[in-house]
C-alpha cells in the first residue's frame, strides 16, 4: 500500500497542474483579446476632432508653442521627430495626461477632457498621423491602449 501512495500523490499533482494549466491559458487568451493593439497609425481620431483641435490650439497654445508646433523658448515641440522620439512606445493616455494636468502654461488644468482629446487630436493631424472613423476617447482607459508609434509600420 505504501507504493500506492507516491503514484496516487504523482497523479493528483499531474491533474492539478494539467487543470491549472488550462486555466491559464484560459486566462491568457481572454486578456489577449480584451488587450489593444491600436497605435497612432490605427486611425484613433476624426478630422472634425482634429479641426476643433485646432481651433483650440490656436487659442491657447500657439503663443508658447508657435503656430506651426515648432516650440518656442521653453515651451517644446507638438511635432516632428524630437517629439515622436520623446512620446515613442507610450500611451495616448500619458500625452494626454501630460497636457490634461500642465496646460496652458499660464492655467494648468483647466482644460475640460474633451478639450484635451480635441487638442491630442490636432497634434496627431499635425504629426502626419491618419484620421479614422472614430473620436479619440477621453477616458484613460481608452487611451492606455492606444501605443504612440513614432513610425509608420
Amino acid at each position: 500500500m505504501s507504493r500506492m501512495k507516491p503514484f496516487v500523490t504523482i497523479a493528483a499533482v499531474l491533474a492539478c497542474g494539467a487543470i491549472g494549466g488550462s486555466l491559464l491559458r484560459a486566462a491568457q487568451t481572454t486578456t489577449s483579446t480584451t488587450t489593444s493593439d491600436q497605435t497612432t497609425w490605427s486611425g484613433v481620431y476624426t478630422e472634425a476632432q482634429a479641426k476643433r483641435g485646432e481651433a483650440l490650439y490656436a487659442d491657447k497654445c500657439s503663443s508658447c508653442h508657435a503656430p506651426d508646433l515648432t516650440g518656442l523658448d521653453q515651451a517644446p515641440a507638438l511635432a516632428g521627430n524630437d517629439f515622436n522620439t520623446n512620446w515613442n512606445d507610450l500611451s495616448l493616455n500619458d500625452l494626454f495626461e501630460r497636457i490634461h494636468i500642465s496646460m496652458p502654461g499660464d492655467k494648468p488644468g483647466t482644460l475640460s477632457r474633451q478639450e484635451v482629446a480635441d487638442l491630442v487630436a490636432f497634434i496627431l493631424q499635425r504629426g502626419n498621423f491618419p484620421a479614422g472613423q472614430a473620436e479619440l476617447s477621453t477616458q484613460a482607459e481608452a487611451l492606455k491602449g492606444i501605443k504612440f508609434v513614432a513610425k509608420k509600420p
